[in-house]
């Protein structure tokens, strides 16, 4: 078991994005010293083990700790529909109970949005890698990221490097990624800390409001956290089709 070997391995789509421009779409050997699992080896070539959709080892279906043998022939495929973290899968055995996020400090506005859509999502702006890792192991979340060396973290199971730049492409890119659509609950989350958000008499809170506020609306929740007040304004009424349009996108997809 101590002597090196030499195995074959390809990766395809995507995945090429992540290795270097000289081996991207074509397979290319890479010589092992010592024993080595099918994850230590992707992850060698800069691709994090959760980009990863299957896994063929000479031809048959393998999970990541599959150990490697000389002359071994190693297919690696992104994922290529949308995900389910609450469902059990060959790579990924332990199924999310459910859905909830944790950010890293490049996606604070991303953070907003999933709030926006009803998500749990935590973020801070000082969030260190060993921390988000820890939380997303402990508390059964899935970490997004533009991090790619955080996203290689064994104890996160479930994680995605975000490739957009711009929050709303960056919301569109995980709702296009994830089968989350049925969980959505918008507007029940504060877009500020990520409390729940309740009902509440206009008569208890008139006196925080703005005299305009006041005089026109009539309808409020107040996160049950950190106490900000929400109601259905212009700001409302934007974040409302922003909502609508990522339904009616998702809609689409499975058309």
């Amino acid at each position: 078991m101590g002597e090196g070997r030499t195995v074959s391995i390809q990766f395809y789509a995507e995945l090429n994005d992540f290795i270097l421009r000289e081996k991207r779409d074509a397979a290319f050997e890479v010589y092992l010293n010592g024993p080595t699992s099918v994850k230590d080896l992707i992850e060698s070539q800069g691709v994090p083990h959760t980009e990863v959709g299957s896994i063929t080892c000479n031809h048959q279906a393998v999970d990541f700790c599959c150990l490697l043998n000389d002359g071994d022939q190693v297919s690696v495929y992104p994922v290529t529909a949308k995900v389910d973290p609450t469902r059990p899968g060959l790579l990924r055995s332990k199924p999310l109970p459910d859905i909830k996020f944790v950010l890293d400090t490049h996606l604070g506005k991303l953070a907003k949005y999933l709030r926006m859509l009803g998500f749990d999502t935590l973020y801070k702006n000082d969030y260190e890698d060993q921390q988000l890792a820890e939380i997303a192991s402990q508390q059964q979340r899935i970490v997004l990221s533009r991090d790619r060396g955080l996203l290689k973290r064994k104890i996160i199971e479930y994680g995605h490097y975000v490739r957009h730049t711009q929050s709303l492409e960056q919301l569109a890119e995980i709702m296009q990624w994830l089968d989350i659509q049925k969980y959505m609950n918008p507007f029940s989350r504060c877009t500020t800390c990520n409390g729940l958000l309740n009902s509440v008499s206009k008569k208890d809170i008139a006196s925080q409001l703005e005299p305009k506020t006041r005089q026109f609306y009539n309808e409020f929740k107040q996160c049950a956290e950190c106490k900000q007040i929400y109601w259905k304004g212009t700001h409302y009424q934007r974040l409302e089709q922003i909502v609508q349009s990522i339904t009616s996108e998702t809609d689409t997809d499975k058309g």
